[in-house]
């Protein structure tokens, strides 16, 4: 076996003969979700055909060339590589809180697939790394006809992106992404949900299409659900109903936000704060937390939505974070305080904050049926929409209905100077 050190360069036909072999990525990663890929560049070292760009999304190039074959394990063939891919960049970049330096010992090895023994091993850890969130692992490159590799093992402080930007990839505000773009955010977020909440991954997929259609990928937010538990929403918590909602709109949490939590709010007269939803506890969240939603303490169970709006709204406003929130508000109508709604949501639209308004199995829902008529607003921070039951709606039109005015809010705040 040959022992590889960091930037040491040798021919692959000093590792193999063989045109297949198999590069395996062993991250101890103590925690931090990080996302492994492999990026096919052209002789000017820039991406040239997305196709051959392999990671947790895309785990197959075409003719099977690379093939993503597990967790950082990839089967590569390099003579069915096309002539234009003249190096393969194996990457490793952190989603979510961390940076390499916290890696602990780590390994790059080459292989054959009925091998027990590597035929080249690297050691490395984070010891040699500081404030970086991505990192180049390992090169194997074509120069003068020879394939070669190399331990490279230098990384980027800002992360996916810088690395995609490297290799001449598109990562913010663009309006077509390329496939490298949703590496930083459709993989990771398929990836989370499948390591930590597995039975949510098929929300997970739908949800980043609707994500990507709304050109949303790249958007950090912290997410927020207010829940009506008044004595008229008994049925739709008795039927699994409230339950299904905080399962679709975890996805998107853990989509926007690097902490992954839904801040959580359940109100009748009083309102309270609930703990975060996260992919560790929403299994039963709402017959559980707080005891279960028949033992909130929520005074009489009868609406008062301007102190929910109220508890939210001082709760995104002690820190000077201009993060976006994107909250959810969940009602059965019976809205009775039309100005009191209508003053705290005019005095909200200064803030960093959008209100997804949904009702659902009810009526008389008021002022939220006249949310965009609203005047003397900086900008328009609010949407609604009503539905009977939640299962007249499709998981794909739900989030398509979710996403609906909230890219525009973006821009507008933006422009208003709400967001910086």
């Amino acid at each position: 076996m040959l022992t590889l050190a960091q930037g040491q360069r040798v021919p692959l036909s000093s590792i193999t003969n063989q045109s297949k072999f198999i590069v395996d990525v062993g991250l101890a990663r103590n925690g931090m979700t990080i996302d492994v890929a492999c990026f096919s560049l052209n002789a000017e070292g820039k991406i040239g055909d997305d196709r051959y760009t392999v990671f947790f999304n895309q785990p197959k190039a075409p003719g099977g060339c690379i093939h993503q074959i597990g967790e950082g394990r990839f089967a590569v063939d390099i003579q069915a590589l096309p002539d234009s891919i003249e190096k393969l960049v194996f990457t490793a970049a952190i989603d979510g809180p961390g940076q390499m330096s916290q890696l602990g010992d780590c390994t790059l090895s080459i292989s054959h697939a009925t091998a027990v023994t590597p035929l080249a091993l690297c050691p490395f850890s984070g010891s040699i790394f500081q404030r970086q969130r991505a990192t180049i692992l390992l090169e194997i490159y074509r120069k003068g006809g020879i394939w070669r590799l190399s331990p490279v093992l230098q990384g980027f402080d800002d992360g996916l992106d810088a690395l995609v930007t490297h290799f001449g990839g598109v990562v913010s505000d663009a309006p077509a992404p390329t496939a490298a773009a949703p590496a930083s955010s459709v993989i990771s977020l398929e990836k989370k949900v499948e390591q930590q909440a597995p039975a949510l991954l098929s929300l997970a997929k739908k949800a980043a299409i609707s994500l990507e259609k709304a050109s949303l990928t790249n958007v950090k937010a912290r997410v927020g659900l207010i829940l009506d538990a008044s004595g008229s929403m008994d049925g739709q918590y008795k039927r699994g109903r409230v339950q299904e909602l905080v399962n679709r709109i975890l996805p998107l949490a853990v989509h926007f936000d690097d902490d992954g939590e839904l801040d959580t709010w359940a109100f009748g007269e009083s309102t309270q704060r609930l703990n975060p939803v996260s992919m560790a506890n929403y299994k039963d969240f709402i017959d559980t937390d707080n005891g279960g939603w028949k033992r909130w303490q929520l005074g009489p169970r009868f609406n008062c939505e301007v102190r929910a709006i109220q508890a939210a709204v001082n709760h995104y406003s002690k820190s000077a974070d201009r993060t976006p929130v994107y909250i959810l508000f969940l009602s059965d109508g019976g809205v009775h305080d039309n100005a009191g709604i209508k003053k705290a949501i005019v005095d909200a639209a200064r803030l960093p904050i959008f209100w997804q308004f949904v009702g659902i199995g009810g009526r008389d829902y008021g002022i939220l049926e006249r949310l965009d008529d609203m005047k003397g607003r900086v900008v328009d921070n609010c949407n609604f929409f009503a539905l009977d039951d939640l299962h007249d709606v499709s998981e794909e039109e739900l989030y398509n209905r979710l996403m609906g005015e909230f890219p525009q809010w973006l821009k507008d705040a933006k422009a208003a100077g709400v967001l910086l």
